[in-house]
């Protein structure tokens, strides 16, 4: 769902990065306060975990269409949604700065598209009422809080994803982009991301459920019902396990992506090639606004991603690909890790001048 900074003009673009850094800094703000040590490497592990499960685009059977995962429901569930969001910037950021996926014009709405809805509506909405609720407490309280976080999962991503849709479709609508009328290019976004969402909470239950079973105190909102209930893995080897996903998914996993256009690109353009329909049946080459800013950003963009589409430059070697999973998910790690140590320091400051 990254957008592209031409489906933007620049008064919308520079609204959407009002509105995300208002929340980076509400976000920022709550985490000088949180006093949870252990949170670092979590931050640095899951938010390298969420880049290289970005780059694996899973098909959407029968569409000509693929889908990847967000994230955001994930990494609140594991952080909390204001350290989750923050994490989200970060690993948006260095996609549209060193990989260039999604344009710099276009970050602030990615931002808000991608992660504040999973990381804010999703946790406040659905994660946390229902891990603080008494469904299906009849199966007894490990039983309970498997089956709640599985259905959190699902419908916390099914629910922001089409938040997240319907959000690039109102903006590109605002951008008055006149080849994507409002109501048609919904009609084709919405169904799209609910089967991308769908997906995404299988593997968001799948990843969560492991850390239950493994180091249950690590999930948000679960204590009242984990309490001192230990895990079957320590600490250190449930991060190592996650760790070697995050360089099997980036370094191996990736090769094997689906080539389908994600759900956006396949609204826009269709997948004709593939015997699919045109859908909104946009120029790749020439579609959408241009402005000054859009070019200055573009060109920023152009001297920055060093691993341009995930692969290196002028050469289609599969090996670019295993190196830019490898490589980013380390940059997206120690970039987070950074966030969270800033975040740390601060509040040891702050202590020792009052």
């Amino acid at each position: 769902m990254h957008m592209a900074d031409a489906l933007l003009s620049v008064p919308v673009a520079a609204t959407m990065y009002a509105a995300s850094a208002v929340t980076v800094g509400v976000s920022v703000k709550a985490l000088k306060k949180d006093e949870n040590t252990a949170k670092l490497p979590v931050m640095a592990v899951a938010s390298a975990l969420i880049f290289a499960g970005q780059m694996i685009n899973y098909t959407i059977p029968g569409t000509g269409s693929s889908g990847h995962l967000c994230g955001g429901m994930l990494l609140s569930a594991l952080l909390g949604p204001q350290a989750g969001f923050l994490s989200m910037v970060v690993i948006l950021a260095i996609q549209a700065l060193f990989f260039a996926d999604g344009g710099l014009l276009a970050l602030g709405a990615n931002c808000w598209n991608m992660a504040f809805y999973g990381c804010f509506v999703g946790y406040y909405l659905i994660w946390r009422p229902m891990m603080r609720g008494r469904l299906f407490a009849a199966r007894g309280e490990k039983a309970a809080m498997r089956v709640k976080i599985a259905l959190a999962s699902v419908l916390g991503c099914v629910l922001t994803l089409q938040l997240g849709a319907f959000s690039v479709v109102l903006e590109t609508s605002l951008s008055g982009i006149t080849e994507l009328p409002f109501a048609a290019f919904a009609a084709i976004m919405q169904p799209i991301h609910l089967a991308i969402g769908a997906v995404e909470g299988l593997i968001t239950a799948a990843v969560l459920l492991f850390v239950y079973e493994a180091r249950p105190e690590l999930l948000m909102d679960t204590s009242r019902t984990t309490g001192t209930t230990a895990g079957k893995l320590s600490l250190k080897s449930t991060l190592a396990i996650l760790a070697v996903v995050v360089v099997l998914v980036g370094g191996a996993l990736s090769l094997f992506a689906s080539s389908n256009p994600d759900g956006l690109e396949w609204s826009l353009f269709g997948n004709p090639d593939a015997g699919y329909s045109e859908n909104m049946a946009l120029d790749e080459e020439n579609y959408g606004v241009t402005s000054a800013a859009s070019e200055a950003a573009a060109s920023v963009q152009e001297k920055t991603a060093f691993l341009p589409d995930y692969a290196f430059q002028n050469n289609d070697s599969a090996a670019g690909t295993s190196v830019s999973g490898l490589v980013g998910a380390a940059i997206v790690a120690v970039a987070a890790a950074g966030i969270c140590a800033l975040g740390g320091f601060f509040r040891r400051r702050k202590t020792k001048t009052t």
